[in-house]
């Protein structure tokens, strides 16, 4: 069973149906033993960062994820669900993130003519094998909503990035954790074999 977390965040649903196409047993839900049983686990959403943070703490779901994390199970955050995992954000200054993985959110820098947000199909750069674009091809398009992009610490840990007049690291994989700033469920064919290279993870 795969436990979608549910922080009254946006975009929970269409992962669901995406999960739900592929035939996995998928439910959204707040409850802390339900997503401690959950043979994988997945934080996704949109919206703003403090909010999402705040949302986590007053349900204890920060406390929750920890939980999830050191017990070892394949864990996948998407979008918001990627950025909430790192250090701090340019878009909540002085609110601390999960701190799960190094690094931190930084704004989209103006350049020339591309707009803020970054908003539709861009090709993924794979590197450092990462396990959940097993059977991809180099130059995959995804599709992207977001202002703010990772600048993760730890090199090794980048398994795509994007560019968007910046380089953005747009897929990280440590231990069990895993994360994706695009939106797998809405990249077609190539965000199905993403999710279902996840849900197929031993």
């Amino acid at each position: 069973m795969i436990a979608i977390i549910d922080y009254d965040a946006g975009n929970i649903k269409s992962v669901e149906k995406a999960l739900q196409r592929m035939g996995a047993d998928v439910v959204i839900t707040k409850d802390a033993e339900e997503i401690l049983q959950a043979d994988k686990v997945i934080l996704p959403g949109v919206g703003a960062f403090g909010d999402a943070m705040a949302n986590l703490k007053k349900y204890n779901l920060d406390d929750v994820i920890y939980k999830v994390v050191e017990n070892g199970t394949p864990f996948l955050g998407i979008c918001l669900g990627l950025q909430l995992l790192f250090e701090r954000s340019d878009e909540t200054p002085g609110v601390d993130g999960l701190g799960i993985l190094k690094g931190e959110i930084l704004r989209i820098p103006e350049c020339g003519d591309l707009k803020i947000p970054h908003m539709g199909w861009n090709s993924l750069k794979l590197q450092n094998q990462g396990r959940l674009f097993a059977g991809l091809s180099e130059e995959s398009y995804v599709y992207f909503v977001h202002s703010y992009y990772l600048k993760a610490e730890e090199e090794e840990i980048v398994k795509a990035t994007a560019e968007y007049g910046v380089t953005i690291h747009a897929s990280v994989e440590k231990g069990n954790v895993f994360a994706c700033q695009f939106h797998p469920e809405k990249s077609s064919d190539v965000g199905l074999q993403i999710l279902k290279n996840f849900v197929e993870l031993n």
